[in-house]
């Protein structure tokens, strides 16, 4: 390559790329670095960064990935390591990439939380959230045309390399950044990500995308890294044995087990962790980045085949915010988050983003991060007997997008929400022709749908719905659901007991343990109401 002002830096930077790619897609790669004593060697590339940004880059990404659930890494963790991130986090270089270093560095450090001596733990969750929020408040809709002006700015300037180097150099990028795709993985409830970014192969002649590039990837790890601060670990097998309710003494007051309410409860946040992302406006900085991407963006990027790939960093982000609200919402009181206006407020930007185009969105990454936003909004909207924005029918064109979508989490959010909303309508009067609608959608998806998953959540669901009041009694002889429960009985509990073991995790299965239960006291509450 030309322009090359060290070498030997050059081939470290793709030594640290290569490194940091095994150790994101083999547990074995990284216990053998754990072995190998490569952490000290690759703080020492992060703190090149005044001089080589690019091989800090690398450095950061490897050390944001070796990082995450390493507790045999973060045991050898020194003085000397935590100070080279911290003094990387108060660093004030304006350009995207050391924003990027700042955002990786910002996340190493939440990994390393446990390590830290108790008397900078305060100070350092501070630095942490504080680098995120300045991470947000960019707005890639104004600087990326910006940076696309300024390289058509730039290019007008007579440039040494021809044409046709520059071409040969940039169209496999193209191509690559085109067709690139990425999805989020989970361990232990948080996000983890298989990167597919080829911004450290772009030419050096291209410095205004590799910036824009750099925002879009920082703004992403930042809610991604929010999403973790915001998620416990799962809890153990032991636990899961004792929340299983095989043990029917475990029955609730109203005659159904409460097993599956344990099971669902909050995720656990710090005061202190919560208190930071309150005081740096973390969830309306979220909020704002849930928009779709401004049409000037997503403009200047399709117009230049070597930025085209852009577009699709910008709607990850969009998704990446998604995910991010609903982590914040699951973990946070309403009161914090601004009471019913902005619960409000944020139902209708919802309501906004699903139906405010002639079709609702079927992108699956999309659909699967607002749905589960969605979700967790309209729980608290229902705890806290808020009037919701979304009219039933809304929610049941939703629901009809998602019973056909392939991932399964998007279809049990669905039947979820047909819950929360039937639940609601049961209390009101003249509800009962709603809940017929809700009561045959949930039926079919308890019949056909070919996941267990989300059949018990259709069913448990369906409980939630019918569980009280004359408008759901009306509606449950109306639509015979006596009958059809007692018809699809004996079906789940074969299905339980046919594809349970292979196929669903052990939380999964006690789940299932719970809502077959669960099912069989509701049916002997039907035959007490419905038939009187």
């Amino acid at each position: 390559m030309k322009d090359q002002s060290n070498p030997v830096e050059d081939v470290a930077n793709e030594a640290v790329n290569l490194l940091w790619n095994l150790c994101e897609s083999s547990s074995q790669a990284v216990s053998l670095f754990n072995k190998s004593g490569l952490l000290d060697v690759v703080v020492q590339c992060l703190e090149r960064h005044s001089h080589n940004v690019e091989l800090a880059i690398s450095a950061a990404h490897c050390l944001h990935t070796v990082t995450e659930d390493n507790p045999e890494l973060l045991s050898n963790t020194n003085t000397a390591i935590l100070g080279a991130l911290e003094k990387l986090l108060l660093s004030s270089q304006p350009e995207m990439a050391h924003t990027l270093l700042r955002t990786l560095a910002a996340g190493t450090l939440w990994n390393f939380k446990t390590t830290l001596p108790a008397a900078r733990q305060a100070q350092t969750l501070n630095a942490i959230v504080a680098t995120l929020s300045l991470c947000l408040d960019l707005d890639s809709g104004v600087l990326i045309p910006d940076l696309r002006q300024a390289e058509e700015a730039h290019h007008r300037i007579p440039s040494p390399v021809t044409d046709a180097e520059q071409q040969a150099a940039v169209q496999p990028v193209e191509e690559e950044m085109g067709e690139e795709e990425e999805a989020p993985t989970k361990k232990n409830g948080k996000t983890l990500m298989v990167d597919t970014d080829v911004s450290d192969l772009l030419p050096r002649g291209k410095e205004e995308l590799r910036e824009a590039t750099a925002l879009l990837t920082a703004q992403q790890t930042s809610l991604e890294i929010i999403v973790n601060m915001c998620c416990s670990d799962d809890p153990s097998d032991d636990e899961w044995e004792e929340e299983s309710s095989s043990d029917e003494s475990d029955m609730g007051p109203d005659g159904l087990c409460d097993g599956v309410s344990n099971l669902m409860s909050p995720l656990c946040l710090s005061a202190e962790v919560q208190g930071a992302l309150i005081n740096h406006s973390i969830p309306e900085k979220v909020l704002k980045k849930t928009a779709f991407p401004r049409q000037e963006a997503t403009n200047v990027c399709r117009e230049n085949p070597s930025w085209r790939g852009l577009t699709k960093r910008m709607q990850r982000v969009q998704s990446r915010a998604l995910t991010c609200l609903h982590s914040i919402l699951s973990t946070m009181d309403a009161e914090l988050l601004g009471g019913e206006a902005a619960l409000q407020g944020a139902a209708h930007h919802l309501s906004s983003l699903v139906f405010g185009a002639e079709e609702i969105p079927k992108d699956e990454e999309f659909l699967e991060a607002v749905i589960s936003a969605m979700r967790s909004l309209l729980q608290i909207i229902a705890s806290k007997n808020i009037s919701q924005c979304m009219t039933p029918q809304q929610l049941m064109s939703l629901s009809e997008v998602a019973t056909r979508c392939d991932v399964v989490s998007v279809r049990v959010n669905a039947v979820a929400i047909l819950g929360i909303t039937g639940s609601t309508l049961a209390k009101e009067k003249g509800t009962a022709e709603t809940l017929q609608m809700i009561g045959n959608a949930l039926l079919q998806v308890a019949t056909k749908d070919s996941d267990l998953v989300v059949n018990g959540e259709a069913l448990d669901a369906l409980f939630d719905v019918f569980a009280d009041g004359e408008e759901a009694e009306t509606a449950a002889k109306i639509i015979s659901l006596l009958p059809a429960l007692k018809t699809l009985q004996p079906v789940f509990k074969a299905k339980i007991r046919k594809e349970g073991r292979g196929k669903y995790s052990h939380q999964q299965l006690c789940v299932l343990d719970n809502i077959k239960i669960n099912l069989r006291r509701f049916i002997g509450y039907l035959e007490k109401v419905v038939t009187k």
